[in-house]
Parts: structure tokens; sequence; C-alpha cells
């Protein structure tokens, strides 16, 4: 199937931009700044997973983008049993937003992956993050100038796994789903989502889980030169 594809999709964030490792970074400057006492591994270790809660709430139209900033930090926070006052929870929440970009840790092979493909196939990014976060990433690390487009869930009204940003992306791309391949961490959002509205898919399965026995799956971003 491969022969045929000319477009190709990736996810942002666990995908090609380390998440964890610069939200971690964030948190540990934006609490020494505002004098935050607090041990940064237990904060991360309770956070980590509320924050994927939330986005999938978030992905579910369950909460709203302000209740997903506010919440995660409050929730953890109450977890570790530290107490911030809610001026100062708002505050570390735009703190954070502000700040997580100034960190720019890409998985590695990124650019080597990037770097082949780009001759080959037309490159697109589908996210379900906030614009403005986003778009200062891609451009931070240096890795905005491989793709034609970028389709981001506030510009479709709606996050994937919903087929409409899919359909949007592919529009905007002049991309039929037959001649596209979307590559991301969330089997939910990236994979099925995109597998259902008929492109093909590779699992980017960056923690090696091995609980994906249904789609093509790659635990290193390089193992795509051996599928693309």
């Amino acid at each position: 199937m491969t022969h045929q594809i000319k477009h190709v999709f990736f996810d942002l964030d666990h995908t090609l931009w380390d998440f964890d490792k610069n939200s971690g970074l964030t948190f540990e400057k934006i609490f020494k700044l505002n004098k935050i006492e607090i041990s940064l591994n237990d904060f991360l270790s309770v956070y980590e997973p509320i924050n994927l809660n939330y986005w999938k709430l978030y992905r579910e139209e369950k909460v709203t983008k302000s209740a997903l900033r506010y919440g995660r930090l409050k929730d953890a926070f109450d977890k570790v049993g530290v107490e911030v006052d809610d001026a100062m929870i708002d505050h570390l929440s735009d703190a954070y937003i502000e700040n997580l970009s100034s960190f720019n840790n890409l998985f590695d092979g990124t650019f080597e992956i990037l770097d082949y493909l780009k001759d080959k196939y037309q490159l697109h990014i589908i996210t379900n993050g906030f614009e403005e976060a986003q778009e200062k990433k891609m451009i931070s690390s240096n890795i905005r100038s491989y793709f034609k487009t970028v389709t981001n869930s506030e510009m479709v009204g709606v996050k994937k796994p919903n087929p409409k940003i899919f359909n949007f992306a592919l529009d905007i791309a002049k991309a039929k789903a037959s001649e596209s391949i979307m590559i991301g961490d969330n089997l939910e959002a990236d994979i099925e989502g995109a597998h259902n509205i008929g492109m093909d898919t590779i699992h980017f399965d960056y923690k090696a889980s091995d609980y994906n026995h249904t789609y093509k799956r790659i635990t290193n971003l390089k193992m795509l030169a051996n599928h693309l």
C-alpha cells in the first residue's frame, strides 16, 4: 500500500515533540520562579496521568480549554498534598503555556526521519493541541518548515478522533485518504480516528507498551524508514 502514499500526516505532541520531557522542564522552571516548594518528581508522577485524562475529556467535549488548564494543576497539587491558591494556579497555568515552547526536545530521530521523508512525500501536522502553543513549539524546535499544512482542533471546532478534523486536514492538503498515512502515539485519537476515514496508519508506541496488535507499530521514529 505504501507505494501509493503521497501525504504523510503526523501528530505533534508525544510523536515528534517530546511533550513529557519539555513539560517536566517547564514545571521545574515555573515552580522555581514562583517559589513553589514541591518535589518535582512527586508532582510529575501524579500530573502526567491526570493531564492525559483531562485531554481525553477535552477530546470528548466534556471539559473546556480553561477547565483543562486549571483542573490538571489543581488536581495534581491536591493529590501531592501541596496547598496552592486559585490565583496562583491561574498564574502557573498561564506561565506553563508561555514557557512550554522555550524547551524544544524532540524525539530521537525526528530531524533524520523528516529529512528522509520530505523529498518523497508532502508532510503535514494534525494536532489536538492549542493553536498558539503548537505553532510556537514547531517554530522554536525548527520543524515548522517541513510541513505544508498544519491542522489543529481549534481551527475545525472538533478534536481527533472526530472524522471532521481528518477530512478538514485532507481538504487543505488536497489529499485523498487512500493516498495518506497518519503517524501518532494515541491509538484512539490518531490511529483509530485516521483508520476510520480510510487512511493508512502507523502507531508510534514510544513507551514500547506492546499492547497494540492491530495496527502497524514503531517504537522509534527512525523505524518509519522501513515502512515509507
